[in-house]
């Protein structure tokens, strides 16, 4: 871990975590996605590594930049389509996040996610990957109206925790999720290899991960959410 001090033991009790590049890698099924919508308007294919770099906002926000503005609605409509008929399959667990979330649970704290990823998609995901048993709540704009940096998301999750904030940490893998747990009150992880570069996430000043188990090691098993 590098970046500022850790998150202080014994004080957290519930842990909100980002999906997409925290826990899951859905890239894959994303890229066909973009590149179904974009094959409509006669576009290039974009590579999985390009999209990476782009998710994270929210759809309507990644089709406005693959698409333009002006298509962005359409692409929107193009995207869902394709991405209902294969997300299920082409999500995979990220190495130690089950493990991390069973061990976690195990310990004492209470769970959820919030990511800008519809709530009708993750949970299922989560299901899939065996790692909803261990969540108090799943969140995504479908939940609250409004897609992270907007903190409502978070709120809702530590609400349905009962969790404080001043108890409650975010995890993610974007500077993004850094600014929403800012402004949700949260303190913040990161784990590096998501959407945003290290060198981005270091300059947030947050404490970076370099990988999802590190957290086991911030988080003793004094958890009583």
């Amino acid at each position: 871990m590098d970046g500022a001090a850790a998150v202080p033991q014994g004080k957290v009790r519930g842990v909100v975590f980002d999906l997409d590049g925290t826990l899951v890698d859905s890239y894959e099924a994303i890229a066909r996605s973009v590149n179904r919508a974009r094959s409509a308007f006669a576009l290039a294919p974009l590579g999985t590594d390009d999209v990476r770099v782009r998710v994270g906002r929210g759809l309507e926000s990644l089709m406005a930049d693959v698409l333009g503005p002006d298509r962005a609605a359409e692409g929107v409509r193009l995207f869902r389509e394709h991405y209902a008929g294969i997300f299920a399959d082409s999500t995979t667990a990220l190495p130690g996040a089950l493990e991390t979330l069973r061990e976690l649970h195990r310990r004492g704290f209470g769970l959820s996610v919030a990511s800008n990823k519809p709530a009708r998609f993750g949970a299922p995901i989560l299901e899939r990957l065996g790692m909803l048993p261990y969540l108090r709540a799943v969140a995504g704009p479908d939940t609250v109206g409004t897609a992270k940096p907007d903190p409502a998301m978070l709120r809702w999750c530590l609400r349905e925790m009962g969790a404080d904030p001043r108890v409650a940490v975010y995890v993610g893998d974007m500077v993004l999720d850094a600014e929403t747990g800012a402004r949700a009150g949260l303190d913040v992880l990161l784990v590096a290899g998501g959407s945003s570069s290290i060198e981005d996430l270091r300059a947030t000043g947050r404490p970076v991960l370099s990988s999802i188990e590190g957290i086991l090691d911030l988080l003793p098993a004094s958890g009583r959410a």
